[in-house]
């Protein structure tokens, strides 16, 4: 198999959605200067993501939308119809000056990702995993939604069967408003009980092919590797996917200020490294949530490392700290007092714990209905 290949842009590096927003910070282009500081990322394992046209975008956004949308942009103004309807301009959405642009280019590599993993392979693809957006309106910091956009290109390439897991702190709402209903897309969310959007109840099972497990506060690195070994990694495997997809959201791990999930980075490279060991014949990884500029940034660096099968080192070399010296969480309080680790390593001291019985409870729930039955392969 060849190697992997990582697809980002510049586009990430100076484009931010407002000094007050969460996603004022830097995020992908902290995981391409590090893993280039380590020597992970050579040229010939680098993609630039492309930007999608308005056409291609069609495919599961309405043509409203993505022209309010353009229009935004190139105005830098909403009108108070086009707020109330498209949901842009609000608090969580705001118009910025790549407003069509970024999440057009982050839907452009999904669709991409479809087509170069039409025989198979690797593809890491940080700048997507915008999971929330709905067909016609923008939605939980997400203007356009590339897991959709890449479950279909993929089925146009070839892959019949798609796994889609989601272990953001946030619900997969847009991605299942897209596949509920389509017994060839397992759906797996883990995301953190009451938190927005509210939606993945447990019980919320689509066709049977849905798989919402709420975790509580506090989630722990001993918790996650329980799901990962009896929920995830089973259902993946009888479900027998073509392809994987997987949105690797960074804001599960304790540090982020956006959930009250305790995870260290260790947990999602374990997902990823046991999502990998299926050998689908595409694993596409995507990134997804994460405001903590040092957390995300060191989390999706190792991903990558992951994918490509790199030894983290347990000191990062002077070139590696150098990039995380550089960064800025202003307006946040642990931005200006940041711990060492934040900048030496890359690997999180483990978050282990006991295994709560309302967890375990949840899992037995959903691996003992009967519906899963229809995930396996006759």
């Amino acid at each position: 198999m060849t190697a992997p290949l990582f697809l980002g842009s510049e586009i990430y590096r100076g484009s931010s959605y407002g000094d007050w927003h969460p996603l004022r910070v830097p995020r992908v282009s902290t995981a391409m200067d590090l893993s280039r500081a380590l020597g992970w990322l050579p040229d010939q394992q680098y993609v630039n993501s492309p930007r999608a046209k308005p056409k291609a975008l069609h495919v599961w956004h309405e043509p409203d939308y993505v022209a309010a949308l353009q229009r935004a942009e190139a105005t830098q103004e909403i009108s108070e119809e086009d707020c109330k309807r498209f949901q842009l301009g609000t608090v969580s959405n705001p118009i910025y000056p790549e407003v069509y642009r970024r999440p057009a280019t982050a839907a452009g590599a999904s669709l991409l990702s479809g087509e170069l993993l039409r025989d198979g392979g690797v593809i890491y693809h940080p700048g997507g995993g915008t999971h929330h957006g709905m067909p016609g309106y923008a939605n939980g910091f997400c203007y356009l939604n590339d897991p959709v956009l890449a479950i279909l290109s993929l089925k146009r390439n070839g892959a019949r069967r798609v796994a889609y897991i989601d272990i953001d702190a946030h619900h997969a709402d847009g991605v299942e408003h897209g596949f509920a209903d389509d017994p060839d897309t397992l759906l797996i969310s883990v995301h953190e009980e009451g938190r927005w959007p509210r939606t993945g109840a447990l019980t919320d099972r689509g066709v049977g092919q849905v798989f919402n497990l709420p975790v509580p506060r506090g989630l722990n690195d001993t918790e996650m590797a329980m799901v990962r070994d009896r929920l995830i990694v089973p259902l993946v495997s009888d479900f027998a996917p073509d392809a994987i997809v997987l949105q690797c959201g960074a804001d599960a791990v304790e540090e982020d200020p956006l959930s009250k999930l305790t995870l260290s980075n260790n947990a999602h490279w374990a997902v990823v490294s046991a999502l990998k060991a299926l050998s689908a014949p595409r694993f596409l990884v995507l990134g997804g949530g994460g405001y903590n500029p040092w957390s995300v940034g060191r989390l999706w660096t190792g991903v990558w490392g992951v994918l490509n099968g790199h030894h983290v080192p347990d000191v990062l070399p002077v070139e590696a700290q150098e990039v995380l010296l550089a960064l800025r969480w202003d307006g946040a309080r642990r931005g200006k007092n940041r711990p060492e680790h934040w900048v030496t390593t890359l690997r999180d001291a483990p978050r282990e714990g006991s295994v709560r019985t309302a967890l375990r409870d949840r899992v037995d729930w959903l691996l003992s209905d009967q519906t899963t039955q229809a995930l396996r392969v006759g």
